[in-house]
């Protein structure tokens, strides 16, 4: 799959863009703040529907766009895919209830569809300098990275994943009445009920996709690594789902060892464990008011052989293990759709030595469409900038380079 054309209108500092995108390689190069970063944001905002770099859409409607009798901001593109092509659009506009919120509006091929309905339509992988600190980032980053690269390729999961944190918001409301307020603690059955239900199902699926990109990354991981490193991934629950007998001593991993699921387990079985997991901290929850254990505090180590690359790991061993990883993800996204994702790399490769950055380079010879930002158009080989449309941004706008 690749994008054709793109255009954007009040989009971050775009207010008004339409720009035939080559099948192969796009390098965008300025300087910072320019615009570079907007142009891969919106790209990525066609395949997630959210952005990667802001915590609400009305960041991403341009400021001066706000005065207007109807503010709105608009991204519009037309994928080519392997059996037809297909035309996204997605419209922001003012909501009657808050000046200071926009509804979202999505269309395909012209039809009003659900914010769901857009996930897997256009496949993106990121790259940014962000990811290097995922190895050794809070959980909650590393989880934000597994649901993102899940609900692109599997639909099923982000539904599950929805109803999970519904359950979740009244699961930990009741858990602040019964603090606040008291009451009749059976009330939490149901919701242990649903919960446990939704939880498994998001476990076993992320314990399984762990496994897949584990087994696609180690050979890339080898080769970066010069074959002396031996890349595992683990996925680290909150709760033993080994355990059903609700021992609250083996509720919780030591985080500092390899956890010793390696396999994926049962949805059933996880299920039974949660729940009695669940039962066994009640009184801790309550006493909190919050849910403390679930996928919603589960984690995702990377050790090199038996040492956790989290606590022990140096810069290079983790950035190592990052780019083998994003790397998988491409390769994961290829097998499990059969079509290869489009890439976005944003001033990555200042991140990475000389050896890696050759590597990488090669990885965007071999996709099917790649656009890469760069302030130095020197940080990227001869044979990525030889044949590739290169472009200058400048101020929100872009102007196509002398070959």
């Amino acid at each position: 799959m690749y994008l054709r054309q793109l255009s954007l209108t009040n989009f971050r500092n775009y207010t008004r863009l339409s720009l035939e995108l080559p099948r192969h390689t796009t390098i965008l190069q300025g300087a910072n703040a320019q615009g570079k970063t907007n142009f891969l944001e919106a790209i990525y905002y066609l395949s997630a529907a959210r952005s990667p770099y802001a915590n609400s859409d009305t960041q991403l409607v341009n400021w001066l766009a706000k005065d207007d009798d109807l503010p709105h901001a608009r991204v519009e593109a037309e994928l080519v895919r392997k059996n037809a092509n297909t035309r996204i659009e997605i419209t922001l506009t003012r909501s009657a209830e808050r000046q200071d919120a926009y509804r979202k509006h999505v269309r395909i091929n012209g039809l009003p569809k659900r914010v769901m309905d857009l996930l897997g339509q256009a496949n993106t992988v990121l790259f940014v300098p962000q990811d290097m600190t995922l190895v050794d980032g809070a959980p909650a980053k590393r989880r934000r990275y597994l649901d993102a690269t899940l609900c692109q390729i599997d639909s099923h999961y982000c539904r599950a994943l929805t109803r999970y944190n519904r359950v979740l918001e009244r699961r930990n409301h009741l858990l602040r009445g019964l603090r606040e307020r008291g009451g009749d603690r059976g009330q939490m059955d149901f919701w242990d009920e649903g919960l446990a239900r939704g939880g498994a199902e998001i476990i076993s699926r992320r314990q399984e996709t762990i496994l897949e990109l584990e087994t696609l990354a180690q050979p890339i991981h080898r080769r970066l690594s010069g074959d002396h490193e031996r890349l595992r991934l683990r996925y680290v629950p909150s709760f033993d789902p080994r355990q059903s007998n609700g021992d609250e001593h083996q509720l919780r991993f030591d985080l500092n060892l390899p956890p010793p699921i390696s396999i994926p387990m049962d949805a059933a079985a996880i299920q039974q464990a949660f729940l009695a997991a669940l039962h066994a901290s009640r009184a801790e929850q309550i006493q909190r008011g919050m849910t403390l254990i679930g996928p919603h505090r589960d984690d995702v180590r990377f050790f090199d052989g038996q040492i956790d690359l989290h606590i022990y790991g140096s810069r290079g061993q983790q950035r190592t293990a990052v780019l083998a990883l994003k790397l998988a993800e491409v390769r994961l996204m290829t097998q499990t759709t059969g079509e290869h994702p489009i890439l976005l790399l944003d001033e990555v490769m200042s991140e990475l030595d000389a050896d890696r950055r050759r590597y990488l380079c090669e990885q965007i010879q071999q996709a099917e469409q790649a656009l890469v930002t760069t302030t130095d158009l020197r940080a990227l080989t001869p044979e990525v900038l030889e044949g590739a449309a290169v472009y200058h941004v400048s101020q929100g706008r872009l102007e196509q380079a002398q070959s």
